[in-house]
């Protein structure tokens, strides 16, 4: 399990203009629930928050908040940014609790070099690339490991087909596609140029009457 501290402020003024003032003063308004605790409003420091986001998943990493003499067990369950500037608008934290499973995202790394890919020529096609997954807080992983090195070309890997740590159910469809090994690109448009065209069979005209 991955962890990480932040500290935050918890505040009472709510609203649009106070969000626009926090945020012009380097912070990022936000919230935090979960568990018994009602929704409580907080602020961190914008530049610490995009720090501590660069340098972990931000989905799957159990957030300390130190709120000023108290600390609260969290995960980062929603960011929202502007449309097209960086600036990160709101952040949402869901407290967990020892002892209770939380649902939540975590990213998949693909381990080894396929088969089909270093022999065969193939392309590795990642269709996913994070699993929903329920666990308890103490035995959420940083990241899930899919071993894919005897994949050969036109081969693909299921939900069904991965190993998981222990502790830790899958929510994605078992029948999800998690990746596949493509034909080379190459290979693909000779197959498509050697088929041949269908013969044409015309019939013959009928002789003119004469």
């Amino acid at each position: 399990m991955a962890t990480a501290t932040l500290s935050a402020t918890l505040r009472h003024d709510t609203g649009k203009g106070v969000a626009r003032k926090l945020r012009q003063n380097g912070n990022i308004p936000g919230v935090i629930y979960g568990h018994a605790r009602a929704p409580q409003s907080l602020t961190v420091n914008a530049r610490e928050f995009e720090r501590l986001i660069s340098r972990v998943a931000a989905g799957s990493t159990v957030i300390e908040l130190d709120l000023g003499g108290t600390t609260a067990r969290s995960l980062i369950r929603e960011i929202q940014r502007h449309p097209f500037k960086k600036q990160i608008l709101h952040v949402d934290f869901q407290e967990v609790v020892a002892g209770e499973a939380i649902t939540l995202k975590c990213p998949i790394v693909y381990v080894g070099t396929a088969y089909g890919v270093r022999t065969e020529g193939g392309v590795l096609d990642q269709i996913m690339h994070e699993l929903t997954i329920q666990a308890l807080p103490s035995q959420i992983p940083d990241h899930i490991n899919v071993d894919i090195t005897d994949l050969h070309v036109g081969k693909a890997l299921h939900v069904s087909d991965l190993t998981l740590p222990a502790g830790i159910k899958v929510m994605d469809d078992a029948g999800s596609t998690v990746c596949i090994i493509q034909p080379p690109k190459n290979a693909s448009a000779e197959a498509s140029s050697e088929i041949a065209e269908p013969e044409v069979i015309r019939a013959k005209k009928p002789a003119d009457d004469k």
